[in-house]
């Protein structure tokens, strides 16, 4: 029976719950973050994003970092601001990522409990933040972002932070910033920060917001919720119609998302996966579960490869792949040309396992296409290390799965410091790359094949404008997308699909289904 008219819920699925029978599962889960491929470490950081410069890199060794010694155990006097602050400082320093950086440095700093969740709410807070923090603190410095030491603009940030967006007592907040300046810069340095910040305090975060803000309506709400200004824009165009939800969706967006986890097909189901960790069943895909927060890498079924982390969206974005229409018999036959770093290949693989099939996946970078062998071990797919858009394979899939590289601005709640980094100018180089993978894609698909085209991404020249030159260009039949998505709802009048943080808790992925001819 083709994918496509298979019920698409968990307890109607083939193969049996490997939880259930209690068999062990060796692979690995992987995470779905995109974050190599869409968040270029190139880019600027939040001060150049609002028309200000980057702060100054920091010049003391690592040993001057708050809680450093010489070999000795992590044991600083205020562990979880010190993980707060030295997130800030890689993001800035080393242009990490934050949602790769903090996890390392609670496990190093041995913090948990109430300690892992404050640092994780000072980390990611201040990265969301970090534009409207930094026209703040110029303004209570009465200089130049770029004229702030790179040391001391980390530490003005994080207590800024809990001025204006935490209900941390000022003093704290005040004292904990002193202490660090004090001991990374003597007292000279202490006193500035000190100023700095009890100029911060004078005013509640409404009332920066009235000092401040652009007076145009868009800017206003892009301060308000800690965006760049065009980005702000790209999501009201989006919206269209619906752009007076752009108040809730910049909210959604700046707000702390739940952890999605995605139940592998065939090892466990939604319902177990719930129930070992604690979480809740997802509303829209049958594998997924929310949870609160904590570190998921440490949870049983995550750790055995029976589970990962991946927003539901994602999920949905593989799902739909599966449930689109042929023309013709499924001879099971897939390919993702974009998989890298596996989160869609390996449920792709889960289900292609339950009926036989088989699955490519192309991913250019060897590290990553080594994740994504690590990640599908034991499913039957082939990993080829190649370029989409020339990948030397032979035509006459199925289906295809285009998860284009792009701006991530659908994601920028679970990656705080992207909205900083990414710039109007990555648009054409993205825009191009993609309209040339959807070709290269269409060329590979059979008559009667489908092509999904994905991004992680609203902005409409990397979504409906790329999909309507393809439809023009090849022909191509362009699908209604709801009906691959049972039983989500708000999904506007098609024939594309647009997920929202505020409508649908997940991230912003855009889903369009093309069909071949014939």
């Amino acid at each position: 029976m083709s994918r496509g008219h298979r019920p698409a819920g968990a307890s109607d699925r083939p193969g049996r719950s490997k939880a259930a029978a209690g068999t062990d599962a060796a692979r690995k889960g992987t995470d779905d973050s995109r974050d190599d491929r869409r968040g270029d470490r190139r880019r600027g950081s939040a001060a150049a994003a609002q028309g200000r410069g980057a702060g100054k890199r920091a010049d003391g060794p690592v040993r001057d970092r708050p809680g450093r010694g010489h070999g000795a155990a992590r044991t600083p006097a205020d562990p979880a601001r010190t993980v707060a602050l030295e997130t800030l400082r890689a993001v800035r320093d080393r242009d990490a990522y934050a949602n790769l950086v903090l996890p390392g440095l609670l496990r190093e700093y041995r913090v948990e409990g109430r300690d892992a969740a404050l640092a994780t709410e000072l980390g990611y807070g201040a990265c969301r933040a970090l534009g409207v923090l930094d026209a703040v603190i110029a303004d209570c410095a009465g200089r130049e972002i770029d004229e702030i030491d790179g040391s001391l603009l980390d530490i003005l940030r994080l207590g800024a932070y809990q001025l204006l967006r935490t209900r941390v007592e000022p003093h704290a907040a005040v004292h904990t910033a002193v202490e660090f300046a004090r001991a990374e810069s003597g007292t000279g340095r202490a006193g500035f920060v000190n100023a700095v910040l009890r100029r911060v305090a004078e005013r509640s975060a409404q009332e920066w917001i009235e000092r401040l803000a652009p007076a145009d309506p868009i800017g206003r709400m892009a301060f308000e919720y800690a965006h760049p200004r065009w980005i702000a824009q790209a999501f009201a165009d989006a919206l269209g119609a619906d752009a007076d939800e752009l108040p809730e969706l910049l909210a959604a967006d700046d707000a702390r998302p739940l952890v999605h986890l995605v139940a592998r097909p065939g090892d466990i189901t939604a319902e177990e996966l719930a129930l070992v960790t604690g979480g809740e069943e997802g509303r829209w895909s049958p594998y997924a579960v929310y949870l609160e927060g904590g570190d998921p890498g440490a949870l049983e079924p995550v750790r055995e490869g029976m589970a990962a982390v991946q927003d539901e969206g994602s999920q949905l974005v593989a799902l739909a792949l599966t449930r689109a229409p042929l023309h013709g018999t499924d001879g099971g036959r897939w390919l993702d040309l974009c998989a890298g770093p596996g989160g869609k290949t390996v449920l792709l693989g889960a289900l292609a396992d339950i009926d036989g099939f088989r699955v490519d996946a192309v991913e250019p970078a060897r590290h990553r296409a080594e994740l994504v062998r690590t990640a599908t071990r034991g499913l039957p797919v082939q990993v080829h290390i190649a370029d989409g858009r020339d990948s030397g394979l032979a035509a006459g899939y199925d289906r295809i799965l285009v998860d284009a590289p792009c701006t991530g601005l659908g994601a920028l709640r679970r990656r705080p410091e992207a909205r900083w980094r990414r710039t109007p100018a990555d648009i054409a180089d993205l825009v191009a790359l993609q309209r040339e993978l959807l070709t290269a894609a269409w060329d590979l698909v059979r008559p009667g094949g489908v092509v999904v085209y994905s991004t992680c991404s609203p902005h409409l020249p990397e979504t409906v404008a790329v999909v309507a030159d393809t439809v023009r260009r090849t022909g191509a039949e362009q699908l209604d997308a709801r009906p691959l998505l049972p039983g989500v709802t708000g999904l506007g009048a098609g024939p594309a699909v647009q997920l929202w943080p505020h409508r649908h808790g997940t991230d912003a992925m855009f889903v369009a289904a093309l069909r071949k001819p014939g």
